[in-house]
């Protein structure tokens, strides 16, 4: 943020009314300038203060936004380089680059695997988010037509419309102007006549230049013609060239406040080869690409990157969590077997579907422990016999199973005899010390 803490201060009324829901005028200036604020809490300061700070509170990187509905994605308003820092804001989107010389059979398959390939991972959704239509044919009624059995089988979901061609991008942005769609392919010999078509639909334009001069210049004449949404194509189609113009943009846009470069960054990386292309998006998500045009999206490729891009944009200063309970897995009965584990999401979803490979009904009993795993609990000693006594105690879960028996993880087996102390009338048994062993324990148990 541009302005410090104390600054900020100066601009506020300081009549610590406490309207904005923080003690003091001081407080709320120091939430604001860490950005853990917004400047409309505050209803009593002046038009002229809420310019100021509006202007400096800005993020260095300009947000876009695709797509309607609960299908828009947002990409840009990033505020730091390292994760460690402070969580990424919006994870990478991934497009589907499809091409209008195929017909509208394969079209329409082609979209099909984009609604379809949402897949649950540790309690997210997570899937590929977008379509970029590539003007391919060189008939901008075909490009048209194409665009439009895109948008029709998928309303709201965000689209690009990938043409450079501005008589085949002014029809077909018609076609998907309610959609908020990105046109990415303005470049030095037809920004003018891209940037009316991009004001006058209210779609966001992506800019192609070779190098960040050219690029940064291509911007500026971007935004004096009008449009203020932007998305930044610097040209390098290799690993090498992607890590270092990336990092260049985000470097500018960040440390250097360089608006010319201050946009979300998109990277094309349609190949034929398919191992190519996964390394090339894993490089792109992992130095600061906000969108990646893929060539193929098989579920093999979308796991890889949906986990690379899952574990890049959580947030490392809070575990992933899950509700503190008992979870019946299957149809459960009084003889059902009890396990234990932690509430780090992560934990709970292995163990979760290792007992379902089990095909044993079975009760997991989810300990909070702030979202630790479970040997980092049991370290940091949130994860103890008496702790753990306690939970079983508050769950009520006693009246309920036949017989008094819980299975703790294997890791965490020092503990089971001072659990016995505390849970008098239960039998501690000791589980396997991985995941992947509890098909087999559950059997051998209910054998």
């Amino acid at each position: 943020m541009a302005l410090t803490g104390v600054q900020i201060f100066k601009l506020l009324p300081k009549t610590n009314c406490k309207k904005c829901g923080f003690p003091t005028c001081l407080a709320f200036a120091m939430k604001l300038a860490s950005r853990a604020a917004s400047i409309d809490k505050c209803p009593d300061m002046s038009e002229d203060a809420r310019n100021q700070l509006g202007a400096a509170s800005a993020p260095p990187i300009r947000p876009i936004t695709i797509g309607s509905g609960d299908k828009a994605v947002v990409v840009g308003e990033e505020t730091v380089m390292f994760r460690h820092e402070k969580k990424f804001v919006h994870p990478t989107v991934l497009a589907l680059n499809i091409k209008d010389s195929m017909s509208d059979s394969e079209i329409a398959q082609k979209v099909d695997e984009v609604l379809n390939s949402e897949v649950n991972r540790v309690g997210q959704k997570l899937r590929v988010d977008a379509i970029a239509v590539e003007y391919a044919s060189g008939d901008k009624a075909r490009y048209e037509q194409a665009v439009k059995v895109v948008a029709s089988k998928s309303p709201g979901m965000p689209i690009v419309l990938n043409c450079s061609a501005p008589d085949a991008a002014q029809d077909a942005v018609k076609a998907v102007a309610n959609q908020k769609p990105l046109l990415y392919g303005a470049t030095s010999g037809n920004l003018a006549a891209m940037a009316e078509i991009a004001k006058s639909s209210g779609a966001s334009l992506g800019v192609i230049a070779e190098g960040l001069d050219a690029l940064a210049e291509l911007t500026e004449k971007a935004k004096e013609l009008g449009v203020e949404d932007l998305v930044l194509d610097h040209g390098a189609r290799n690993a090498k060239g992607i890590i270092e113009l990336n990092t260049q943009i985000r470097r500018a846009a960040l440390k250097k406040t360089f608006k010319p470069l201050g946009y979300p960054i998109l990277n094309p990386i349609m190949r034929d080869d398919s191992m190519l292309e996964t390394a090339l998006a894993s490089v792109a998500i992992s130095k600061y690409g906000s969108i990646v045009l893929l060539n193929s999206i098989e579920k093999w490729k979308n796991l890889a990157l949906f986990t690379l891009r899952q574990n890049l944009f959580t947030d490392p200063q809070v575990p992933m969590q899950v509700e503190q309970k008992v979870y019946d897995i299957g149809e459960t009965s009084p003889k059902s077997p009890l396990l234990l584990t932690t509430n780090f999401s992560l934990t709970y979803f292995i163990v979760a579907g290792e007992i379902e490979n089990s095909k044993v009904p079975s009760r997991l009993a989810v300990m909070d422990c702030e979202g630790l795993s479970v040997l980092t609990a049991w370290a940091a000693g949130k994860f103890t016999a008496g702790k753990i006594a306690e939970f079983v105690k508050g769950t009520g879960i006693a009246d309920t199973v036949k017989s008094k028996e819980i299975v703790i993880p294997g890791m965490v087996a020092i503990l089971s005899g001072a659990l016995e102390d505390k849970l008098e009338g239960w039998k501690i048994t000791v589980g396997p010390r991985e995941a992947s062993g509890i098909p087999s324990f559950l059997k051998k148990l209910a054998a």
